[in-house]
């Protein structure tokens, strides 16, 4: 029977929380979508519901948040965790608010941390800031998202923004003094009235005396660093056997990269990838049709398909963006580019790639759906939150790794291929 039952409101932030639970020790799966009432739970200690509702309707968001939690209360989970991105994106009015209460008052909650600090990726909390490396959250490039442009790095603020309840703040003072500190301040907010608690924290050593303080509670949201401490919880109460979690079938086929992030980081993977291995920039603003760039992004790759991995990307920095947005619209653009990538995924694999990197929230969601995968095994971190899964139940084995856009080293796309001796 499952431990923790987590929801996540995008494909790569669910995998990366799998990925730390991983590494703490408990085995992981990571479901597609809500599973259906008849669907069996995995042989787990952690399930993760994967929701691609991070930019949909708040309504959509919250009933597709409680339906998942509703799926994992009846598979016997004891602690729940709402998870989302490590640099908190969102808009003026969700969905980490409207999700975070709606989850909380279907569990009786009354007081929930949020806490989306991944020091191990640059993302601090201090002084209820989010920090991006050294560059405050508003400042760091995520002000010119193109779904959730992120321009307050004051996340006090931005989440009284999105709530109905009050929102306080555990400051570092208090978080460095350790666990039982931390419980007596969350203690007392609660007290005081407050719903949540943004809780900071800059290093390791923080998250796991956070995730200690809240062993206790019902509901813990954030990124998938604050999950660094619950597996010791579990272990210390005597429910997880030590074991290697990791494990996963060996897979052989051909390897490529799809990459609809526009993300600094995965830029620069791109850029890296570029002189050692084939690679293809599709330009949607020159060709605005999905068919049409599948196809012509098919027949580039089946010619180099091979020793090596192929990269494909629709990728562009913030001005190219800007042209297509202004030429289509936000949402016609993003959903050209998803339906493209959707569509060549299921052509390579149909060509014959069965070890396949994804670079994206948006993207992975996409990419999976039209594959139809919808459980993945978790195994070993390529870089920190980014591990290789194995899709269970597909006709066809496959390897996947989901990257968020702002996780993974320059040399992301390559490391990964060289983990599995390719």
């Amino acid at each position: 029977m499952a431990l923790l039952g987590c929801i996540a409101d995008d494909f790569t932030g669910a995998t990366d929380l799998a990925a730390m639970l991983v590494k703490g020790g408990m085995r992981a799966v990571q479901l597609i979508g809500v599973p259906g009432p008849h669907d069996q739970a995995p042989d787990a200690d952690a399930i993760i519901v994967a929701l691609k509702s991070r930019t949909a309707p708040a309504a959509d968001a919250v009933a597709d948040s409680l339906a998942a939690l509703a799926w994992l209360q009846r598979a016997g989970c004891r602690q729940f965790f709402f998870k989302y991105c490590s640099t908190f994106d969102s808009t003026e009015h969700g969905n980490i608010g409207p999700v975070a209460e709606a989850l909380s008052d279907a569990l009786g909650a009354g007081f929930a941390l949020a806490c989306p600090a991944f020091p191990t990726n640059g993302r601090t909390v201090f002084q209820g800031h989010l920090f991006v490396g050294t560059s405050l959250l508003n400042e760091s490039g995520m002000e010119n998202h193109p779904l959730t442009p992120m321009t307050d790095a004051n996340l006090v603020r931005v989440l009284s923004r999105q709530c109905q309840g009050t929102v306080g703040l555990v400051p570092f003072a208090t978080v460095n003094a350790g666990a039982p500190a931390i419980r007596r301040a969350m203690t007392a907010l609660k007290e005081q009235g407050r719903r949540f608690a943004i809780v900071d924290a800059v290093t390791d050593a923080d998250l796991r005396a956070i995730g200690e303080a809240a062993e206790n509670h019902p509901l813990i949201t954030g990124g998938s660093g604050v999950a660094l401490g619950l597996p010791d919880n579990f272990r210390r109460a005597g429910l997880l056997a030590t074991t290697d979690a990791t494990a996963l079938p060996a897979v052989a086929g051909h390897a490529a990269v799809l990459a609809g992030s526009c993300s600094r980081a995965t830029l620069f993977q791109i850029g890296n990838a570029r002189d050692k291995v084939p690679t293809l920039e599709l330009d949607a603003l020159a060709t605005p049709d999905a068919a049409a760039l599948a196809t012509q992004a098919l027949a580039w790759a089946e010619a180099r398909l091979g020793a090596t991995p192929v990269v494909i990307a629709a990728s562009a920095p913030p001005e190219k963006v800007a042209a297509l947005q202004a030429h289509l619209g936000r949402d016609a653009a993003g959903s050209l580019v998803e339906h493209a990538l959707a569509a060549i995924a299921e052509g390579l694999v149909a060509r014959g790639v069965r070890r396949l990197v994804v670079a994206g929230g948006e993207t992975s969601g996409a990419v999976v759906t039209r594959l139809g995968v919808r459980a993945l095994r978790i195994g070993p971190e390529i870089d920190p939150g980014v591990p290789w899964t194995y899709a269970e139940g597909n006709a066809a084995p496959l390897l996947l790794a989901l990257k968020s856009g702002n996780f993974g080293a320059p040399d992301f796309f390559t490391k990964a291929f060289a983990m599995l001796g390719s």
